[in-house]
């Protein structure tokens, strides 16, 4: 092949352009100063006969020929990287791979405890890099800069594979010592409380339940209280009459440590679908194969209940929770074969 002397590591610069629109940005995530990378946009620029970013205002923008380049610069570097990693086989036991994962923090506490010490035995030498997604986009997915996204299934990118991992239910929450709600709560009750939610992201975004109870009640609950985590939920019920509706495995979990109260809402509540998703240059990447595995053999080992929840209920275990008698049941692990993502 001829490339008319065309060095493709350009291709890499170009890409970083791309993402960031800004030369000095681009630099950094190059580890280039300002002038090289400078000097490699004026190359593509020759290369490509086009201005490829140009100043509007204070910003920088794409041309109609950049933007036709962005998915096919992309896909050209992750099939180079596809081709430089190529493996038959994975081998746990030697790797000193790095796994870069995109879930909540919620999915950090009820999958990734049980996970992790897995991964260590199997493969000491392996990384994992966890990182929370609140601001609900795909960016790093579609362009391939992660190795496995869980989220649930409404907010599942288009055009990549995926794959049911578990389902969780919901749970209403309260302190201990909250003396208006017994082993049961009713509707005209929940409405009354005041509320302890989580919303995500700069824009403060509603999470599904959220936006689910609008739809069905016409009615906001009594928010008092917004935080950034479902991991601060719990504590910030202590002490107080407040309540939360919280994912079952996950409150399951703090009620081993927290006098907290699980009672079962007083509606019916829509199970919660959590997906892995993987991008498609990935789909037959052994080590990527390899960590989906092991996430469905953990949770498949755990019976259809989450570690949390066998924690709480098992032999020995101090139960500082206490639960209502129709309190629903843990998170069902169900397993389907892959198949592609229906989009956010």
């Amino acid at each position: 092949m001829d490339f008319a002397g065309l060095d493709l590591n350009l291709f890499v610069a170009l890409d970083a352009l791309f993402a960031e629109m800004s030369v000095s940005r681009a630099g950094e995530r190059l580890h280039l100063s300002q002038s090289a990378t400078s000097g490699a946009l004026a190359r593509l620029r020759k290369v490509f006969h086009d201005p490829l970013l140009v100043p509007v205002g204070r910003k920088m923008t794409l041309t109609p020929l950049a933007k036709g380049l962005v998915e096919p610069v992309r896909d050209f570097l992750l099939q180079a990287e596809a081709i430089r990693n190529h493996n038959p086989a994975f081998e746990p036991a030697a790797s000193r791979r790095k796994f870069r994962m995109v879930m909540s923090d919620y999915v950090e506490t009820v999958v990734m405890t049980e996970v992790l010490p897995r991964i260590e035995k199997l493969a000491p030498g392996v990384t994992m890099e966890l990182i929370s997604n609140v601001e609900g986009g795909s960016e790093e997915l579609d362009r391939g800069e992660i190795d496995l996204a869980i989220t649930p299934a409404k907010y599942l990118a288009a055009g990549h594979p995926s794959e049911r991992l578990f389902e969780d239910e919901f749970t209403c929450l309260v302190w201990s010592g909250n003396k208006q709600v017994g082993s049961s709560i009713s509707l005209k009750t929940y409405l009354r409380l005041g509320h302890v939610v989580v919303r995500f992201g700069r824009r403060q975004q509603l999470p599904t339940f959220d936006e689910w109870f609008v739809e069905r009640f016409g009615r906001e609950r009594r928010i008092e209280v917004i935080t950034t985590a479902f991991n601060l939920v719990p504590q910030l019920l202590i002490g107080t009459s407040r309540i939360a509706t919280l994912h079952r495995g996950l409150a399951m979990f703090y009620a081993r440590y927290l006098p907290l109260k699980l009672v079962a809402p007083p509606v019916e509540i829509p199970r919660l679908e959590e997906h892995m998703q993987w991008h498609r240059s990935r789909n037959q990447d052994p080590g990527t194969v390899w960590l989906r595995s092991i996430l469905k053999d953990a949770l498949g080992g755990s019976a259809g209940r989450s570690k949390a929840d066998k924690a709480a209920h098992g032999s020995g275990s101090p139960r500082r929770a206490s639960t209502g008698s129709a309190a629903p049941r843990g998170p069902r692990v169900t397993h389907k074969a892959p198949k592609p993502a229906s989009g956010a």
